[in-house]
Formats: C-alpha cells, sequence, structure tokens
C-alpha cells in the first residue's frame, strides 16, 4: 500500500465525518476484483445499476488486476457483488469476490475504502449521462496509442484519458454519442491488433454520475471567447465611424501628391537641312 493511500486513510479517520459519510462507515463492503481496466469499470457500472450502493473506487494492485469497491446495505451490497461477478465472468476477467457485512473501524482507518466519502458526497447519484464512454486496453504504449489515433480518425469522438495497471496493460478512455463510440472502437480493436495485443475493450452506453467521476479525465482546456465591447462603447463607436471616414478622406486629400501639368503638344518647325545647292 502506498504512503499517499495511508496518508489519505489517516485523514480521513481524524476528519469528522459528515452524515452520509458516517452512514456510509458503517454500511457493507462488497469488492468484485477482475484482470483489465475495461473489465473493472465495466464490472462497477453493472454494481451500481443492480443495486442501491455507492461506488468506492478502484483499488490496482499490480500485474493488471483491478477491485472494484461498493458500499451500502448488506442486501444491495450482495446483490451488486453477485451481479459483478456474472459481468466479469462474462467478460473471461472475474478473479474474486467479497462480502463484508460489517467492516469495523479499524478495518477502515487503515485501509483506502472511506478515504473519498467526502468527495463522493459532493457528486451527483443516480443520474445518466448521455454520452457513452468506451475503454480499450492493450499490453504495450504504442499499440494504445495507435489504437487512440484510429478511433480518433473513426468517428467523432474525443479522448479523455488513458490509465495503466501494470504489467503492461494500458486503457485509454473516449467519449461521444453511442453510435461513435462503437464505430471507434472496433476500428481501434483492429488497429491494436495489427501493431501489438489487444487485451480487453469495454463499451457503456449511458454511465451514472458516480462511474463517470471515478474514471480519469482530462480537463478540457477553455474555448477562447472574442472579446466583445459593452454595447453602449459599440453604439457609439458606430456613431463615429462617419466621422472618421470622413476624417481620413480629408487628410488623404491633403497628403495627395499634385497632378502633374499635362498640355497639348505644339509643333515645332525646324529648319530645313543645309545642302550644295543651297550655297550656288
Amino acid at each position: 500500500m502506498t504512503a499517499n493511500l495511508d496518508l489519505s486513510a489517516r485523514q480521513s479517520a481524524h476528519r469528522p465525518p459528515t452524515r452520509w459519510a458516517s452512514k456510509l462507515q458503517g454500511a457493507a463492503l462488497g469488492m468484485v476484483s477482475v484482470q483489465s481496466f475495461p473489465a473493472v469499470v465495466g464490472t462497477a457500472d453493472a454494481m451500481l445499476k443492480s443495486a442501491d450502493v455507492t461506488l468506492i473506487g478502484y483499488e490496482k494492485t499490480g500485474s493488471g488486476q483491478c477491485t472494484a469497491i461498493v458500499r451500502g446495505g448488506v442486501a444491495d451490497v450482495r446483490m451488486a457483488v453477485e451481479a459483478g461477478k456474472q459481468t466479469a465472468t462474462q467478460f473471461g476477467q472475474f478473479i474474486a469476490s467479497s462480502l463484508i457485512p460489517r467492516p469495523l473501524p479499524n478495518l477502515e482507518a487503515v485501509l483506502p475504502i472511506c478515504a473519498h466519502l467526502d468527495e463522493l458526497e459532493r457528486i451527483g447519484r443516480g443520474r445518466m449521462g448521455n454520452q457513452a464512454i468506451g475503454l480499450l486496453e492493450t499490453r504495450g504504449f504504442p499499440a494504445m496509442v495507435g489504437a487512440a489515433d484510429a478511433m480518433t480518425k473513426a468517428a467523432d469522438v474525443k479522448v479523455v484519458a488513458h490509465q495503466t495497471i501494470g504489467d503492461g496493460l494500458c486503457t485509454v478512455i473516449i467519449r461521444g454519442s453511442l453510435p461513435n463510440v462503437a464505430i471507434a472502437v472496433e476500428a481501434g480493436m483492429h488497429e491494436a491488433e495489427r501493431i501489438g495485443e489487444l487485451h480487453a475493450v469495454m463499451v457503456i452506453p449511458r454511465p451514472l454520475d458516480d462511474l463517470e467521476h471515478s474514471l480519469p479525465m482530462a480537463q478540457e482546456e477553455p474555448v477562447e471567447q472574442p472579446v466583445r465591447l459593452p454595447l453602449k462603447l459599440e453604439e457609439k463607436q458606430k456613431e463615429l465611424m462617419p466621422v472618421a471616414e470622413v476624417a481620413e478622406a480629408e487628410i488623404a486629400k491633403e497628403m495627395a501628391l499634385p497632378e502633374p501639368d499635362v498640355r497639348p503638344a505644339v509643333p515645332i518647325n525646324l529648319p530645313e537641312p543645309l545642302t550644295e545647292e543651297s550655297f550656288d
């Protein structure tokens, strides 16, 4: 366990819990462990949609193993764990599962299972997003980058983040409409197999808010908006435009070069050339 997780757990243990966090701290604990990051996200999605549970987060323990952790009432957690097991088994990624009905406070103090309860309280629960999420995992970074490039070129999707879980497993995460995500994932699968090894894929049509906030998402850069003058200044500027145009015309007139004096050509009578006959 990392020092950061230990520090977060200790800080969470000494911080006075909110009413919502206190309710979860006495709730049952459910865990489902799988062999890939797309599988753990799909497992967590199934657990959230099958029962009234809260997704605490994921624990990545190396060698590609990830565990989805949920909390709630004993009956709800039992249903959620069963749904997670079925989903993970369906994708051939299931490793193990566990249900702890009443974890003691000491267990919560040393394990990172309640470190982010205060953050989770600010997240809206139960609402579904309008966009789909696609995850594609490869063994090897070049295959993941190639798959991400193919996905963005095949459909109108946006790459939002990537995740590494050890054992050379890398996952790229995309967002977009469900048809675009499906097309993009299919294109990414072919490219990943061409470059290296494709390990797992997952498409989640309408993820819940809990699931979206559990995923690493890159912050989008703000779009620069053109600077607009206040309405009164814009109107004043329009009023001054004719005056400015007249002033510019007068200045141009004064600075203009004088026109050349062109006069009509006058014929000149030249004397006739002298010859020998002229001297006779």
